[in-house]
């Protein structure tokens, strides 16, 4: 149980430094971070770990806080907002990818140690590459559109539970799809199905866990 215990702490730590990093900087912050958090995300996920006696993938807690981010930037200052941080993360997930391309192709000195490991991390195979970056856009997207949906069916504080569950897991289900549909195309259906099901399980976990948090971000007061 120790991976599990470990893993319900790294949530916490996740959704508490969104939480800090809005408080101190606001508006701004949670930009930053969504920035950060595609870019975390992709190198995270490259390492799989046993949970609730499945394996999974490292990277969904950060990757489930961009949604978060996207849901309070939505919430509180507009749909205009929510979708320039997709974007940014967008940009930031393509700019980081060709940076380490190009990096990549320099020659080692010989007293280098760390080329092999870099190229481990950084080396992409192209599905997976396409895979994670039409997820993201188009689950980011849709996240942004049903929640400003629900919100302007559901406006009231009550439901807050409402639009940021809804957007959330709704959109990670077609995140999940849309990357295993595309990073593993004619793998063979029972393992196509376990890996996305398995996938998706954990992303809807880390959609539960940030209500709380997205709760607290409504009430907190910012400067920016």
């Amino acid at each position: 149980m120790f991976n599990e215990w470990l893993w319900g702490g790294f949530a916490i730590v996740n959704f508490a430094m969104i939480l800090a990093i809005y408080k101190i900087f606001g508006k701004p912050g949670l930009f930053v971070w969504i920035g950060m958090s595609t870019v975390v995300a992709n190198i995270q996920v490259l390492k799989t770990v046993e949970l609730f006696g499945i394996t999974a993938t490292l990277g969904n807690i950060i990757y489930g806080t961009a949604f978060l981010a996207t849901d309070i930037l939505n919430e509180k200052y507009g749909k205009k907002d929510a979708k320039k941080a997709v974007w940014l993360g967008f940009f930031t997930l393509i700019a980081m990818t060709v940076m380490m391309q190009i990096a990549l192709q320099f020659t080692p000195a010989e007293s280098d140690t760390v080329q092999g490991s870099l190229v481990t991390l950084f080396s992409l195979v192209p599905k997976v590459a396409l895979g994670s970056l039409a997820a993201y856009l188009i689950s980011q997207y849709f996240d942004v559109w049903i929640f400003s949906k629900l919100k302007s069916k559901f406006p009231d504080d009550k439901y807050l539970w409402l639009r940021n569950n809804g957007s959330t897991m709704i959109s990670q289900l077609l995140d999940s799809a849309v990357f295993c549909t595309i990073a593993f195309s004619g793998m063979p259906l029972n393992i196509w199905l376990e890996i996305f099901i398995s996938t998706y399980v954990i992303k809807f976990i880390v959609s539960f866990l940030d209500t709380p948090f997205f709760y607290i971000a409504k009430k907190m007061k910012t400067t920016n």
